[in-house]
């Protein structure tokens, strides 16, 4: 089992990679950093992870999904507008690949335009929920919710069971 984990150059949250990597190492999982850049990635704590592979040399074929990391990265790399990462996200989905995001990252898989009559737990702040309504998302009363192929967090407090949930899907636990 392979799951690449998609993080911004910078500003991701720390918290989210550390449990899920740790959670996917325990059950044997492979857990993959992935990201535009080359350079280390640095978390919003100071934790660097290096890519090992250039996201746009990640194939659906060679991962069982791809997780979005949260953070103020996404905002500031304007991540949600990135057609080659939307792109991707939406060949994932279309391959039946667990696409998981987290928080912020939700206005990333929103705009790949794959949760229209899905439902998704999504934050609750305005621009997101804005999102929501255009892309025909339904708002799950849930912290964590997995529907069709798409597995949400609301928050990064959520990771673990967010973790828990994505290898009970993968089949694993």
């Amino acid at each position: 089992m392979r799951v690449a984990i998609f993080l911004p150059p910078k500003d991701f949250r720390d918290e989210t990679v550390s449990m899920i990597k740790l959670i996917l190492e325990k059950w044997k999982v492979d857990g993959v950093i992935t990201s535009y850049t080359t350079k280390e990635c640095v978390g919003r704590h100071g934790a660097v992870y290096k890519p090992y592979l250039n996201t746009a040399k990640v194939d659906p074929a060679e991962f069982d999904g791809i997780i979005l990391v949260d953070g103020e990265g996404i905002e500031y790399y304007k991540l949600y507008d990135f057609r080659p990462l939307l792109d991707l996200v939406k060949k994932f989905y279309d391959s039946k690949k667990i696409v998981g995001a987290i928080g912020n990252a939700i206005k990333i898989i929103a705009r790949a335009n794959i949760i229209m009559n899905t439902k998704i737990s999504a934050p609750v702040d305005e621009e997101t929920q804005r999102l929501m309504r255009i892309y025909y998302g339904i708002n799950s009363p849930m912290e964590v919710e997995y529907d069709k192929n798409v597995l949400t967090a609301r928050n990064p407090e959520n990771a673990d069971s967010f973790a828990q949930l994505l290898l009970e899907k993968l089949g694993v636990k």
